[in-house]
C-alpha cells in the first residue's frame, strides 16, 4: 500500500474518531491556560523551601502538605476542624490568598478524551486512534513534500481547490505538532495500560526514631535549604501524632525521605527514565506548566476538523474523477496494451483517447494500470502514458512499477513510452525517462523515441498521434477532449486593442467573474482564486478542447486579464478577438504554480517577448512591497506591439517596476532582439543573478530557447548555468 492510500485509508476509517480525540483535546487544553490566568502569584525566582515552609507554618498551623502546581502557583493543604481544606498561599509571605479548587472542566470531556467514555476498552481504542493518528500525520508529511514538489519548496503557494488549499496549509502549519501529540499520547497510554512502568521498586524503608529531641523546624532542615521552590512538586510534612512519620520531597529528579529530629536524609530515589520520559511526554502532550504551549496544542486539536472536513472534500472530488476506462478488451485476448501511471487522474484522459483511436483502426485494447505491466502471446504493441509526480518520483499507485519492470525479461514486443509533466519543475517527467532507460536497458525495442507532454497539451498529443500514424501506417486521430473542470462565464468588461500591421492583431482583454460561495470553492466549482501566472483555460464555442492563456492579474485585483494574439485558423483567438463588452466566455483555472513567485526580497529578472509579457505585468501589478523587479521586454514596433506600455512606465513611476529594457526587432536601431539586450546588459544581469535573482521567461519556445542560450554564456563567468539556476528552483519558463 502506498503512502498516499495509506493517508486516504486512515482518514476515511478512523477520521471521525481523530476528529473526537483532537476536538476534545482543544477543549483541554484550555485547562493549563486557565489555570496560568486565574493562579495568585507563582514562586519567587531562587525562594529556599525552608522558607515557604516557614512561612506556610506561621499562616497554617496544621499544613500537611504544600504543592506547587504546573502553573506555578503554591497550595497547601491542611485540615481545620476536621474539615480538609485546600488553599492558595503567597510564597512572599505565606499569607493565605483564598481556596483552591481543581479544574472546573467538565470531567467527562477527560474521559471522552482517554477511553471514549468507554472505560479500560476505550484506553485501548483512544491508544490505537492515537497510533492511527501518528501514522496519519507522517504519512501525511510525505504526500505533503512530494505535493509540494521536494522539502525545499514546502513554502512555495499553494494552488488548487478551497479544499485542496486548506488541507496542505493547515498541514504544513501543524503536522509535525499533530504528529508530536500523537507521539506523546501513546507514552502515556504506555503507562496508563501496564505496557511500562514508570516506577516498581519499593519504597525504602525511611522511618524516623525518637530520641527525645523535639522536631527540628523545617526552616533549619538542609535539604530544603538548598532546594528553590521552583523546582519543588510536592513536599509532606510529618504528622504530629505519628512520631515515626518523615518529611517526603518529591521533585522532578526523584524523591526524598528527611529524619524528623536530625534533618538527615533518610533514603533518596532517583526519578527512574520511564518517569522522565512520561513527565517530558505530560508537559508536550497537555501544555501543563508551559501556557504558550497549550495555546499551541489548543490550535493544532481543533484543525484536525479542517483536517477531516478538507479530506473528505478532496477525495469524494477525486472518486469522481477517477477513471472509467470503457471499451477495454481483455489482457490475453489484446494486441494493443495500455499502461497507464497518473497520480490526479487526468493520464487516464489520454489512454481512453488513445485506446479508442486504435479500436477505430481494429486494434482489440486493453488499459491497465502501470502496475500491471505485462504482455501476453497476443501482444503486438505496449504504450506506456506516464506522469511524473513531485521531485521525479512515480505517481502513488505505480510507486513499484519501475523496480519489477527491471526484473522482468524482456520481449520483442515494441513498447513505447509517452510522458506527462510540467516543464516548471526541474525533475520534467523524469518518470518517463527512467522508465525508458530501464526499458532500453532491458532490451525492449519502442516504436517511437520518447516524447514528452507539457502541462496535459491535447494540440501535443495530437501531433504525437500523427507521427504514430505514420510509424504504424494506419489511419489514426488523436482528437483529445480533456475532461474539463467545473467553469464560469467571465464578462467583458474593457479591451485594448493593437492591430497588425504585417502580423496578426492583439488585444487585452478584461473580464469579470461570478460571484461564487464558500461551498462552491471548497468543492472546486467555478473559478478559484488565482494568481498572475496561472492560466485560464478558455473553451470555445463548438470546441472541447480549452486554449490556454496566461494570467495578467491576480483575483486581488478584480478583474482577470490576458493578451490574445490572432492564431491562424484559430478558433478560439477568433472568438476572443471578435468579443464586444458584455459578451462572455466560458472559462475555470489551471494553476500553475511553478511558475510563481517566491515570496522573497530577493531581486527579479523577468523577460518576456510579445504576448509573454502578459504574466509578467501581473507580478509587477502586484508588486505593492516594492520588490526589486527588472523587466526586459522583446516585441517587433513599439507602435504595435508594446504591450501594457502605459500600465508599464504607470508602474516604473511607482516603483512597481525598477528598470525597463526593451528591444524591438523590426524597427531601425530597435536593438533586435530580447535576447540582443541581455548580452548587452551581461554584467547588470550577472550582478543581479549573484545577487540571488529570481528568473522567469514568458513568450514562445523559440525565444526562450534564444534566452537560455544566452543566459548560459552570460552566466558562465559566475560558475552558473539555466539548469543550476533550475535545481535552485530560481528559473522558470511558461513557453508556448
Amino acid at each position: 500500500m502506498g503512502w498516499k492510500a495509506l493517508h486516504r485509508w486512515l482518514g476515511l476509517t478512523v477520521g471521525t474518531l481523530a476528529v473526537l480525540l483532537g476536538m476534545s483535546g482543544a477543549i483541554l487544553a484550555m485547562d493549563p491556560v486557565q489555570q496560568a490566568w486565574n493562579a495568585p502569584a507563582a514562586a519567587a525566582a531562587g525562594l529556599p523551601v525552608s522558607t515557604l515552609v516557614e512561612r506556610v507554618a506561621a499562616s497554617i498551623p496544621w499544613a500537611e502538605e504544600i504543592r506547587r502546581l504546573p502553573s506555578g502557583a503554591i497550595v497547601v493543604f491542611s485540615f481545620a476542624a476536621d474539615q480538609p481544606q485546600a488553599s492558595y498561599v503567597d510564597p512572599a509571605n505565606g499569607q493565605v490568598l483564598g481556596p483552591w479548587q481543581a479544574s472546573a472542566l467538565p470531567r467527562w470531556v477527560k474521559n471522552l478524551h482517554r477511553s471514549l467514555l468507554l472505560g479500560d476498552a476505550g484506553r485501548w481504542g483512544a491508544a490505537g486512534v492515537a497510533l492511527a493518528m501518528g501514522v496519519l500525520c507522517a504519512s501525511g508529511l510525505v504526500l505533503l513534500q512530494r505535493r509540494m514538489g521536494g522539502w525545499r519548496r514546502l513554502g512555495a503557494r499553494v494552488r488548487g481547490t478551497l479544499a485542496q488549499r486548506i488541507h496542505v496549509i493547515a498541514g504544513r502549519v501543524v503536522l509535525a505538532i499533530l504528529c508530536l501529540t500523537s507521539l506523546t499520547a501513546l507514552t502515556m497510554s504506555a503507562s496508563t495500560l501496564g505496557w511500562v512502568a514508570l516506577d516498581n521498586r519499593a519504597e525504602p524503608e525511611a522511618v524516623s526514631l525518637a530520641n527525645g529531641k523535639p522536631d527540628m523546624p523545617g526552616a533549619q532542615l538542609a535539604a530544603l535549604q538548598g532546594l528553590a521552590v521552583q523546582d519543588l512538586r510536592q513536599l509532606n510534612l510529618p504528622g504530629t501524632t505519628d512520631p515515626e512519620d518523615t518529611w517526603k520531597i518529591v521533585t522532578a529528579q526523584g524523591q526524598g525521605w528527611i529524619d524528623r529530629y536530625s534533618g538527615r536524609m533518610l533514603a533518596w530515589q532517583d526519578a527512574t527514565l520511564a518517569q522522565r520520559i512520561y513527565d517530558l511526554a505530560l508537559v508536550l502532550h497537555t501544555g501543563e506548566a508551559a501556557w504558550p504551549w497549550a495555546v499551541v496544542l489548543g490550535l493544532a486539536g481543533a484543525s484536525v476538523l479542517l483536517f477531516w472536513l478538507s479530506g473528505i472534500v478532496i477525495w469524494w472530488q477525486a472518486r469522481r474523477l477517477a477513471p472509467r476506462i470503457a471499451g477495454n478488451t481483455p489482457q490475453a485476448q489484446a494486441d494493443v496494451l495500455i499502461f497507464v501511471a497518473s497520480e490526479g487522474g487526468s493520464t487516464w484522459g489520454f489512454a481512453q483517447t488513445l485506446q479508442d483511436a486504435l479500436i477505430s483502426a481494429g486494434h482489440r485494447v486493453h488499459t491497465s494500470a502501470l502496475e500491471n505491466f505485462q504482455t501476453t502471446p497476443a501482444t503486438r504493441q505496449v504504450f506506456v502514458l506516464a506522469a511524473t509526480y513531485g521531485e521525479g518520483q512515480a505517481p502513488a499507485h505505480a510507486s513499484g512499477a519501475l523496480a519489477r519492470i527491471a526484473t522482468l525479461k524482456a520481449g520483442h514486443v515494441p513498447v513505447t513510452v509517452l510522458g506527462f509533466g510540467d516543464r516548471q519543475f526541474p525533475a520534467f517527467c523524469a518518470f518517463a525517462l527512467a522508465l525508458e532507460r530501464t526499458l532500453r536497458t532491458q532490451g525492449w525495442p519502442t516504436l517511437l523515441p520518447l516524447e514528452c507532454i507539457h502541462q496535459q497539451s491535447a494540440q501535443q498529443f495530437a501531433r504525437w498521434g500523427d507521427a504514430l500514424r505514420d510509424a504504424l501506417g494506419e489511419p489514426l486521430v488523436l482528437a483529445h477532449a480533456p475532461r474539463i473542470p467545473a467553469t464560469a462565464m467571465l464578462t467583458l468588461t474593457a479591451r485594448q486593442d493593437y492591430p497588425g500591421a504585417d502580423g496578426p492583431a492583439t488585444a487585452i482583454l478584461r473580464f469579470t467573474w461570478p460571484a461564487q460561495s464558500a461551498v462552491a470553492r471548497l468543492r472546486g466549482h467555478g473559478l478559484a482564486r488565482f494568481a498572475a501566472g496561472d492560466l485560464v483555460g478558455v473553451v470555445p464555442p463548438g470546441s472541447a478542447v480549452p486554449r490556454y492563456y496566461s494570467l495578467a492579474s491576480g483575483w486581488e485585483d478584480g478583474f482577470l486579464e490576458i493578451c490574445v494574439r490572432q492564431m491562424n485558423g484559430g478558433l478560439c483567438s477568433t472568438h476572443l478577438l471578435g468579443l464586444q463588452t458584455g459578451g462572455t466566455v466560458t472559462a475555470f483555472i489551471r494553476p500553475n504554480p511553478g511558475f510563481a513567485l517566491p515570496r522573497s526580497r530577493r531581486p527579479v529578472l523577468l523577460i518576456g517577448a510579445g504576448t509573454g509579457v502578459s504574466p509578467l505585468a501581473g507580478f509587477i501589478r502586484r508588486n505593492e512591497t516594492r520588490r526589486p523587479m527588472h523587466l526586459y521586454f522583446g516585441g517587433r514596433d513599439p507602435e504595435r506591439d508594446f504591450y501594457f506600455a502605459p500600465e508599464i512606465q504607470t508602474w516604473l513611476g511607482e516603483g512597481r517596476l525598477t528598470s525597463l529594457q526593451t528591444a524591438f526587432s523590426r524597427v531601425p536601431e530597435g536593438g533586435g532582439y530580447v535576447q540582443d539586450a541581455l548580452r548587452r546588459d551581461a554584467g547588470r544581469v550577472r550582478a543581479l543573478v549573484a545577487q540571488g535573482a529570481i528568473v522567469r521567461v514568458c513568450g514562445s519556445r523559440a525565444m526562450a530557447q534564444g534566452v537560455s542560450e544566452t543566459l548560459d554564456t552570460v552566466l558562465a563567468p559566475l560558475g552558473l548555468s539555466v539548469s543550476a539556476l533550475k535545481d535552485q528552483d530560481r528559473y522558470a519558463e511558461d513557453v508556448f
